[in-house]
């Protein structure tokens, strides 16, 4: 038995998991479910779809929409906020390698 057969909401924990229907996210965020609708067509967010084609949301996407959001809030057309938050991801991945190679113990 897989440990999410023995505690189904386990997948709760997993932030890849598409747990929230677009009202829910959208109550969550603060925002209308119009804005995670244009998310969704500008192919910024592609959120899992139900049997019945409804959007289907994970943490993840959610922390994403939150991203845009303040962006968009700022005055940044939704272009520059994608390519803004592309760039902040590939700084803290850079970051993120930087450190593991700080902590790697030195051969020698």
């Amino acid at each position: 038995m897989t440990p999410e057969e023995q505690d189904p909401l386990r997948r709760l924990d997993d932030p890849e998991y598409p747990a929230l229907t677009v009202s829910q996210a959208a109550e969550l965020l603060g925002v209308q479910a119009a804005f995670l609708r244009s998310l969704d067509s500008s192919g910024i967010l592609s959120p899992h779809r139900s049997p019945g084609g409804h959007r289907r949301y994970s943490r993840r996407q959610l922390a994403l929409a939150a991203r845009m959001r303040v962006l968009l809030d700022d005055g940044h057309p939704v272009a520059s906020a994608e390519v803004i938050v592309g760039l902040q991801d590939e700084l803290a991945a850079a970051r993120a390698d930087l450190a593991r190679l700080r902590d790697r113990p030195r051969g020698g």
